[in-house]
């Protein structure tokens, strides 16, 4: 009997160990996998990771529910519930995989030029008034936060610095400000301060009300004279915050330096607007990037199609993007890691840019490449969002397909 209970605890210790190791994968894995994901009708359903998932036969019966889109007036989207499996055997959990005819798109790599006007004036400080009675901010003891949306004072619409100034006027014994804060709508009053320099009624606060920059397009459809562009949103330099938008426009723009990355020190393109005239209009600002229509010289023809999330792996791609001029040119990257994590909505890969002739002219990733779309096994699998501080080489990339949900912006009810 010693002896078999002495064979029989080295089995039973191994199997504990493994049934442990296989709770964590799984753990590990129902917490990291998305609950929703693309796919085409009746195909192949796999999670590139480092141990093999797969999802149910596409093709077998499963529950359907049909759900019709109000904004865009389409026929009903069919969604499947799934059971994503390990080593197709072993549950991991349900995901709702929605049918769709695989978007073919246009990637883009051309810069753009971004102008916006913000929806009301955003807070970005505060300074001391030096008044009859003191010095302060009456702005920051009323309660005001930096990163706060001024939409009103006293009652009227403000959307620049000048309208508040003229707003203040209005009433120099008190102030009536509307703001808005993380969505919700807030109320504050609190009295002014008369300026002893020229005796206009002030509250002691810094407020932003535009922005311009240069960005890369990501990708174009000509059929709708849609785009996307940047890859994250533009925000404000201060608060950090995205910036609401009001309007903006879309400009041709070329590149003529480059600052060359640094460890420490990221780099940058340099450009100029070539007219005053727009190209486009921005209609949204979004933290999956700036999408609106305009119209570039592209061509059907030139449409790849869109890879689903799951579809990019770990490996060779290439990215399009402009470092002199208004035109791309393809230069190698590899895809090093992946991650699935809903959270990180703009870090979904990070990249390593291995081009000898973009590391030579740029360092690797710069300031202004956001958005260059990346290109693997003939398929649009996402864009630049983000570079390294200390590592010019290295950054981060959005999946395509997150911009594309975000592009679509449908509205989905439950069929009757």
């Amino acid at each position: 009997m010693r002896k078999i209970s002495n064979i029989l605890k080295p089995f039973l210790s191994g199997s504990i160990s493994c049934l442990l190791i296989l709770y964590v994968i799984i753990a590990f894995y129902y917490c990291k996998i998305p609950d929703k994901f693309y796919l085409t009708a009746c195909e192949s359903f796999k999670i590139n990771t480092f141990f093999n998932i797969e999802g149910e036969n596409p093709c077998e019966p499963i529950t359907v529910s049909a759900l019709k889109t109000q904004a865009r007036k389409e026929p009903p989207v069919i969604t499947q519930t799934r059971t994503l499996k390990l080593f197709g055997i072993i549950p991991i959990k349900n995901v709702e995989t929605e049918q769709i005819e695989r978007p073919l798109l246009i990637p883009g790599g051309m810069p753009f030029g971004i102008k916006m006007l913000t929806a009301g004036a955003v807070v970005t400080g505060f300074g001391n008034v030096d008044g009859v009675d003191r010095v302060y901010s009456p702005a920051k003891e009323g309660g005001i936060l930096s990163g706060d949306v001024i939409r009103k004072v006293n009652g009227l619409e403000v959307s620049k610095n000048s309208d508040i100034i003229q707003a203040l006027q209005v009433s120099t014994t008190k102030t009536h400000i509307v703001l808005e804060r993380a969505g919700q709508v807030i109320r504050v009053n609190f009295k002014p301060e008369i300026s002893k320099k020229d005796g206009l009624a002030k509250i002691g606060m810094w407020v932003r009300d535009s922005s311009a920059g240069i960005g890369t397009v990501t990708f174009y459809e000509p059929k709708a004279g849609k785009f996307g562009g940047l890859g994250h949103g533009v925000c404000d330099i201060d608060t950090g915050k995205l910036l609401p938008l009001h309007k903006g426009e879309a400009v041709s723009v070329s590149i003529g330096t480059v600052v060359k990355g640094m460890p420490g020190a990221p780099g940058e393109l340099s450009g100029s607007f070539l007219s005053r005239v727009p190209i486009g209009t921005i209609t949204s600002n979004t933290e999956s990037g700036v999408f609106g229509t305009a119209h570039f010289p592209m061509s059907v023809e030139d449409s790849i199609p869109m890879a689903f999330k799951q579809e990019v792996t770990v490996g060779k791609a290439s990215i399009l993007t402009t470092v002199s001029g208004n035109t791309p040119k393809e230069f190698d990257i590899i895809i090093e890691k992946i991650d699935y994590n809903e959270q990180n909505k703009v870090k979904n890969m990070v990249i390593r840019v291995t081009d000898p002739a973009l590391l030579s002219r740029t360092g690797g990733i710069v300031q202004g490449m956001s958005g260059s779309p990346i290109i693997q096994n003939g398929m649009l699998a996402g864009s630049i969002t983000h570079v390294f501080v200390n590592d010019a080489k290295r950054g981060y990339a959005i999946f395509a397909e997150n911009m594309f949900r975000t592009s679509t912006n449908e509205v989905y009810d439950l069929a009757a």
